[in-house]
């Protein structure tokens, strides 16, 4: 069975420490990522995991991808990077390069 994009997300997400949870979300409701907008603090101060993720693709759509890996990094979380650098492939198609 194929694994979704919200699976391998959430496996991610799961994979962080509490205190690097609270900074990947700080990062997200800052915005933190050019020309992508913030998730409203209100929608992120309670949010699990689970919310965070649904809240990111509703957001970002086929950029969530790209938002996590720029938040891992930030975070010094180079181990989940690059984990998801192999997990996910670079998006192809619609992309602004064609």
């Amino acid at each position: 069975m194929m694994t979704t994009p919200k699976e391998i997300l959430l496996g991610t997400l799961e994979d962080l420490e509490r205190d690097d949870f609270e900074k990947f979300k700080w990062h997200l409701k800052n915005g933190s990522v050019e020309g992508l907008p913030a998730i409203p603090v209100s929608k992120l101060e309670n949010a699990e995991r689970t919310n965070i993720v649904d809240l990111m693709f509703d957001t970002y759509s086929i950029n969530t991808f790209e938002v996590a890996k720029n938040l891992l990094g930030r975070i010094n979380k180079n181990d989940l990077l690059e984990n998801l650098n192999k997990t996910i492939p670079e998006p192809t198609g619609k992309s602004g390069n064609d």
